[in-house]
């Protein structure tokens, strides 16, 4: 069973359907900037009330041209290894966050000059992260920590499984530091978690208090707590004024600062996909339709959550007149995006709009089968649409040889 997908506004939507799509390329991702801009002015009320901190997680939306509208609220940026912090390096500055679940002592040596933490997922890396950084600079170090509560029922984006590689638990925390390592936890300025995946505050809460039981004989020791990601914040409904609530508690309490870094919720309902409709075949009683698209090679959340985008004017099966299935234009038998009800009969040539496609979508898309990737394009009410990166065959060759 599908997922839903994130509750929309009707406004969004008919701002979404004002976009000139005669004007955009027939595969295309679309940021409508002015939206992304509302997203990011509700997130810095949350900065104002609280004084947290808020840091584009870039493994979610790292369109680098929208860096400039971005970086005029955020703190900075959060990256998930080298590439991402020199990405953020160049375009955004500000403060840059590092974590990796594992880090290689190269890795080490090259971002310690430039960014502000380095968060590591165990001990022993910590430890050799502190000894190859010494002379390369002054970042803060801190540490992922694995609060063993989570709400997440989709098991492949749940951090706190069972058998989780991710985060030290509070039990390999002691026996780790049973081994002559507590040196290495004395030099930590921050903790981290990360449990959630587009949930609202009241599984923040959840997460929170576990973690706030099991971890805070060491928030003596820290300047900051970094909540993760996953917070749903521009979602319509979410419950703004507890999230505000938790940050207060634990700065008021312990007297540092949080941090949060959402990826989802700063591109959260920004974003289309421009699609077209190459052909129609039937097979038994089901209409499909092949589009120019691909679930897997440019929006495999669908495939992975697994979940179910909407598409502008369109309802659920045979909520409407005519309804098809449609598919994608790989050989994946399984590439296929969802069944969906229209008004009126598909023709090949038709253009169809998928929603909420700008996180999680660009930074996952993959060239297999030589499909071409979507090309990104901008828009605003002032200056219209413009494309900003257009993909050719050299980009599918490149990456082979």
């Amino acid at each position: 069973m599908q997922n839903p997908t994130p509750q929309i506004s009707q406004e969004r939507i008919d701002i979404l359907k004002s976009i000139p799509y005669q004007d955009a390329p027939s595969l295309g991702f679309i940021i409508h900037t002015g939206l992304l801009e509302e997203n990011c002015r509700l997130l810095n009320t949350i900065k104002e009330v609280t004084g947290a901190k808020i840091l584009l997680a870039q493994k979610g939306f790292s369109c680098f041209s929208t860096y400039p509208i971005l970086s005029n609220y955020l703190d900075g940026t959060t990256s998930s290894g080298l590439h991402e912090a020199l990405l953020a390096k160049e375009y955004f500055g500000k403060e840059i966050h590092v974590y990796s679940p594992a880090f290689t002592p190269s890795e080490i040596q090259a971002i310690a000059p430039f960014c502000h933490s380095i968060i590591f997922n165990s001990i022993p890396q910590l430890s050799m992260g502190i000894e190859v950084s010494k002379a390369l600079g002054t970042p803060e170090f801190g540490l992922r920590v694995n609060p063993e509560v989570s709400s997440n029922a989709t098991e492949i984006y749940n951090p706190c499984a069972p058998n989780s590689r991710l985060g030290t638990t509070r039990a390999a925390l002691e026996k780790a530091c049973s081994k002559d390592s507590k040196d290495s936890l004395k030099a930590i300025s921050g903790l981290h978690f990360h449990t959630l995946c587009e949930e609202d505050a009241d599984a923040l809460e959840k997460t929170a208090l576990a973690f706030e039981a099991n971890f805070k004989d060491l928030f003596k020791q820290c300047k900051w707590l970094n909540f993760g990601g996953g917070h749903h914040i521009t979602r319509p409904g979410y419950n703004i004024e507890l999230l505000c609530e938790i940050i207060n508690h634990f700065q008021n309490k312990y007297d540092l600062r949080v941090y949060l870094e959402p990826g989802e919720a700063v591109a959260l309902h920004t974003g289309v996909l421009n699609t077209r409709v190459l052909d129609i075949i039937e097979n038994g009683n089901t209409q499909i339709a092949l589009l120019n698209t691909s679930a897997t090679c440019h929006m495999p959340d669908v495939l992975e959550m697994p979940y179910r985008p909407n598409i502008l004017n369109s309802g659920l099966p045979d909520e409407k007149k005519f309804t098809y299935t449609l598919g994608g234009r790989s050989c994946l038998a399984g590439d296929i995006i969802g069944a969906y009800s229209f008004d009126r009969e598909l023709q090949i040539g038709d253009d169809l709009q998928f929603l909420d496609m700008a996180h999680y979508t660009m930074v996952k898309t993959t060239t297999f089968n030589g499909v071409a990737l979507p090309d990104i394009c901008l828009y605003n009410e002032v200056h219209g649409l413009k494309v900003i990166r257009e993909f050719s065959y050299d980009d599918y060759k490149t990456r082979l040889s």
